[in-house]
């Protein structure tokens, strides 16, 4: 072979691997994104024309599902109305696009996740590809009893089963109707309504915690030996903290008092001490193990959910920044913003012995024909605490609601641990951000549950409690 002929031959196989390497870039290796730009209208107009999966609660009642019409359109309906929109989300690929579940799910839904050769027997059959249907871990009556205890006021309920991480409720106030997205305007009409519907609280922006906070202060005091449940503080009110008084609850002064006593009556003094006494490092490590810090590992859209912890222009900062007021930060004030879905595993974890485990809303996927093709099993997130760390929180959680803040949800023949929160947002207006966790029984816990109440005139004991005791008794009922 002469050398001309030689060249010609290899521009020709070069330009040949060209050609495969960018066939093989949009076929195979980025074959997804493709699939779901928004601008692909061939993949919008095969959505229109497959049967997309039904979403279905944990009992099998239809959450979502789509109906074909007239023009051979598929369309999407909510049965279930506002109940549970904010965690599921809504799909309309012509127009609002995709949100919550909906779009994490989406491949499942729309057959996509379906092995190649499948599709292509489909298509050599002339069939399409229907969906296969995700059965969430979502419990009807206690999404129910969520949404009617908020009432339509601003807040969020999780509700979460702390041996398996599934969750088991999660409602957003005020919510909306996603079947009005339907509808070419819908989506504007649905933005222009008040107070952000489209915001699902439990997992977007968050709310300061209030002293629900301790529950991680606590757990790093206690597991660094430094300080035990009986470990005492003064809970004098103007204790100088950072170099400026900090002040109790009505300014109520206190001796010296248990670490025990002063979580069920809240002291903020006592455990801005704790902070400080713990110091940034460890109160930094322990924030990070309960997955602060970090956007919930749910099986939602990164896109959709938050990060919890310490904010300076709107910027997440770690607890060692110098902007930090350990202090009181301590006690859920400072700069904190925490979403419910992150109280919900705080609380979830002391109830599991000490161990996070990785919190879903997908329960299993079933093909058209009814079988199971995967089950989410539980996951350990993390190993927060020590077992016996976990259970001295759980007795001291088990005296507020006995004695303390927390006993307008006192059972006397279920033992619950609860803790009150209620966050300052108005200085000087009585303005709060009320808060409420608990999980039981208290012995055998079946439940954990954070909920809150924004804006109130008032404190966690008295508007975030009572929408929490009606969470409790639907889930344990």
């Amino acid at each position: 072979m002469n050398r001309p002929i030689a060249r010609l031959y290899l521009v020709i196989a070069l330009l040949f691997a060209v050609l495969i390497a960018f066939a093989s870039r949009w076929t195979v290796f980025e074959s997804a994104s493709l699939r779901n730009n928004p601008d692909n209208q061939r993949t919008v107009l095969a959505q229109q024309r497959t049967a997309r999966g039904r979403i279905l609660a944990s009992n099998g009642s239809v959450i979502a599902e789509s109906v074909r019409n007239s023009q051979g359109v598929y369309e999407r309906r909510y049965p279930a109305g506002s109940l549970f929109a904010n965690a599921i989300g809504y799909s309309f690929p012509t127009g609002a696009g995709q949100t919550g579940l909906e779009r994490y799910r989406s491949a499942q839904l729309t057959g996509q996740s379906a092995g190649g050769l499948e599709r292509l027997l489909d298509q050599l059959q002339g069939t399409s590809h229907a969906g296969d249907t995700v059965q969430s871990t979502l419990v009807p009556r206690i999404q129910r009893a969520a949404v009617a205890a908020l009432g339509g006021r601003e807040g969020s309920v999780v509700a979460l089963d702390p041996r398996t991480g599934a969750v088991e409720a999660m409602a957003s106030s005020p919510s909306y109707n996603p079947n009005l997205l339907a509808a070419p305007t819908g989506i504007k009409k649905v933005e222009a309504q008040s107070g952000n519907p489209l915001v699902n609280r439990a997992v977007q922006f968050g709310y300061a915690p209030g002293s629900t906070f301790k529950i991680v202060t606590l757990t790093a005091a206690l597991s660094s030996g430094r300080l035990t449940p009986e470990s005492t503080l003064s809970g004098r009110n103007g204790i100088v903290i950072s170099g400026t008084p900090l002040h109790n609850d009505a300014n109520e002064s206190f001796g010296y008092i248990t670490l025990t006593k002063a979580l069920a009556d809240s002291v903020n003094t006592v455990y801005a001490q704790v902070a400080v006494k713990v110091g940034k490092p460890l109160m930094a490590h322990y924030m990070k193990l309960f997955g602060f810090y970090s956007k919930p590992q749910l099986d939602y859209p990164a896109e959709e959910m938050s990060a919890s912890g310490e904010f300076f222009n709107e910027q997440l900062t770690l607890p060692t920044s110098e902007l930090v007021d350990v202090g009181r930060m301590g006690i859920g004030q400072d700069h904190l913003a925490v979403t419910p879905l992150q109280m919900a595993e705080v609380v979830a974890t002391v109830a599991n012995h000490g161990r996070l485990m990785r919190p879903h809303l997908t329960a299993r996927i079933i093909d058209p024909e009814g079988r199971t093709v995967q089950r989410i099993a539980p996951q350990v997130q993390a190993d927060v605490m020590r077992p016996q760390i976990a259970s001295q929180i759980t007795t001291m959680m088990e005296a507020v609601v006995k004695e303390g803040t927390g006993r307008g949800i006192y059972d006397p023949s279920m033992p619950i641990a609860g803790k009150t929160g209620t966050a300052e947002t108005i200085e000087g207006q009585a303005i709060n951000d009320a808060w409420f966790v608990c999980f039981a029984p208290a012995n055998d816990p079946k439940v954990a549950i954070a909920a809150t109440v924004a804006k109130v005139p008032g404190y966690g004991a008295g508007y975030a409690l009572p929408v929490a005791k009606q969470v409790l008794e639907a889930a344990l009922g």
